[in-house]
């Protein structure tokens, strides 16, 4: 039997607890994984034969951990932290399920029970705290082989893991994803046959398991598996409905689905934003959506970015994703995604890079970066071009930055200044003079003073039929 040396000063002191007692504790699942896996872990779960909420008491203040402990009567929980690791005390438990709720119906258990329960033969290992038996690990699904040979599995049945609580298929596909390993082949059409129950979990706990597989090392994994068991067109269609290759006359366009999880995959290394990911992720989503043959010409995608803001809007408010300026900053990057390629082709000048500068504000970075991971093309002279253009951009921006301080720039006549001038009300007049100022600016016509601007204001105001009032330059 393996035994493994517990140094931690918490669960030492559990152990010398239970010796006085009748309990009995175990550290479970997480925890345990990644230490015999050598991934660092800052969360320790302790499954207790008894009451893990008195054992959390007890633990707390032989350690004298600051703080205090937190517990849930009615769910048999208990958690403090200590030197920066979080301990969760539970007692161990049996569940049965409503076919209709992934809420289980639980009952006080044994080790066995609570094993029984567990998602994967990887999360179900166990190692005992009681003094006789200290570090022993406790593997009665063959959990430490599936380790070793890198796969998910599941302890039971997996028709009734999953049907269960299909949250569960998507934390397989997760694990997978974030530990590299593979689904076990009963497994995954286990998922395959139990895709429709992810319908019953909440958005709020799929969104939380798409976010930890998009901030895993290669998400394409992840929405492969996904789309491969049917789960991805359920609760992602639109990312789904990227797949495919349509092709008219000999012309075909590329699978828009595999290049954005290549663009995915590509922007991992250089970005931990969440949100830079999901914008990654969604840059192309409404490319089916505006996808027209052209005879003479091919395929055209035109206005996919514009569409594409709406349709991000949708998917966040169906996820039940943040709809502030977290989703207004991905709308922001999809919409200008193509703005810096498109800067190239038409020629790099320094207005166009003004008003790029101007609108990305703050994000242009990540902007820049997103498209830099755009680029997939299997020729590499084409790469290489590609990334030549952008890093002229990039050159380009920082130039035109540091001369002119284009980036949130606040022009020396406002919407309210141009309403004083001429004594009008808010209305479309004042746009038409406000963005019509801002170009003249942006494009290097007159310089952002306000004399040069107040003189552009009278002359676009007469072209209106408007005249300041009276001695208004004076006051």
């Amino acid at each position: 039997m393996k035994v493994f040396e517990l140094k931690n000063v918490v669960l030492k002191t559990i152990s010398e607890i239970i010796s006085e007692t009748n309990l009995e504790a175990y550290v479970v699942g997480g925890y345990v994984r990644d230490m015999i896996l050598g991934r660092p872990s800052k969360d320790i779960d302790i499954v207790v034969v008894g009451s893990g909420i008195d054992l959390a008491h007890l633990a707390h203040r032989r350690v004298r951990a600051r703080g205090t402990v937190t517990f849930f009567k009615s769910f048999g929980t208990a958690m403090f932290k200590h030197h920066d690791i979080e301990y969760e005390f539970v007692g161990a438990r049996k569940e049965s399920y409503n076919r209709e709720s992934r809420k289980p119906i639980v009952e006080d258990g044994t080790l066995e029970d609570d094993q029984n329960r567990r998602d994967f033969t990887i999360n179900a290992l166990a190692i005992d705290l009681s003094p006789k038996k200290y570090g022993q690990l406790v593997d009665p699904f063959g959990g430490i082989a599936d380790l070793e040979n890198r796969i998910i599995r599941t302890p039971l049945d997996p028709d009734i893991t999953f049907s269960d609580d299909p949250l569960r298929m998507l934390r397989a596909i997760r694990f997978a994803c974030q530990l590299a390993f593979r689904i076990h082949d009963e497994t995954l059409e286990s998922i395959t046959r139990n895709a429709e129950r992810i319908k019953i979990v909440s958005m709020e706990r799929v969104n939380k398991e798409l976010e930890k597989i998009l901030m895993s090392e290669r998400p394409s994994v992840g929405f492969s598996l996904l789309q491969k068991v049917g789960i991805l067109p359920i609760i992602l269609p639109e990312l789904s409905a990227m797949r495919g290759v349509e092709v008219i006359d000999g012309n075909a366009h590329k699978d828009n689905f595999y290049h954005t999880l290549q663009v995915v995959d590509q922007i991992v290394p250089k970005t931990n934003n969440l949100y830079l990911r999901w914008a990654a992720l969604l840059h192309d989503i409404a490319k089916p959506r505006t996808k027209k043959f052209y005879k003479g010409i091919g395929w055209t995608f035109h206005g996919h970015e514009v569409v594409g803001v709406y349709m991000v809007a949708d998917i966040f408010r169906r996820l039940k994703m943040p709809t502030n300026e977290k989703m207004k900053y991905v709308q922001k990057i999809v919409n200008m995604h193509l703005r810096p390629i498109a800067l190239v082709e038409d020629g790099v000048t320094d207005s166009a890079i003004r008003r790029l500068l101007y609108d990305a504000g703050d994000d242009v970075d990540d902007l820049m970066t997103l498209c830099e991971a755009d680029i997939t093309s299997k020729n590499d002279k084409k790469v290489r071009q590609h990334m030549s253009n952008l890093k002229m951009v990039r050159s380009k921006l920082k130039e035109i930055e540091e001369k002119d301080a284009i980036r949130n720039m606040k022009f020396a006549i406002s919407g309210d200044q141009i309403m004083e001038i001429f004594g009008i009300e808010p209305g479309r007049v004042v746009g038409i003079i406000k963005n019509d100022l801002k170009d003249q600016i942006l494009d290097g016509k007159i310089s952002n003073t306000y004399e040069q601007a107040y003189d552009f204001v009278i002359a676009k105001g007469a072209e209106l039929g408007l005249s300041p009032k009276k001695n208004d330059h004076e006051n």
